[in-house]
């Protein structure tokens, strides 16, 4: 009856640590494409800005709007990598 138990047991935590793992890739997955697709849109933002930069006749208001864009990004950029950093432990 113990053998059965342990058995079981054995076969629960194997299973376990498979659907455990194919999480972890899967996570990993989607956290690689959501970073590819929020660069994507992060360089159709510089696009934008930039022609509205053009079109536009304040230099020095567009310098400002084009600093604060940056740093936003870059927040946004430490934001998401800190999300989806792996721990040093693992």
């Amino acid at each position: 009856m113990e053998t059965n138990q342990e058995g079981k047991s054995e076969k629960f935590f194997k299973e376990f640590g498979k659907r455990m793992d194919q999480f972890l890739i899967e996570l990993k997955e989607a956290g690689t494409r959501a970073e590819t697709d929020m660069q994507l849109k992060y360089e159709e933002l510089k696009v934008a800005a930039e022609k509205i930069k053009k079109e536009a006749g304040n230099k020095e208001r567009w310098k400002e709007v084009e600093n604060s864009l940056k740093k936003a990004a870059v927040e946004f950029e430490n934001a998401f990598k800190s999300a989806f950093k792996k721990k040093e432990n693992d």
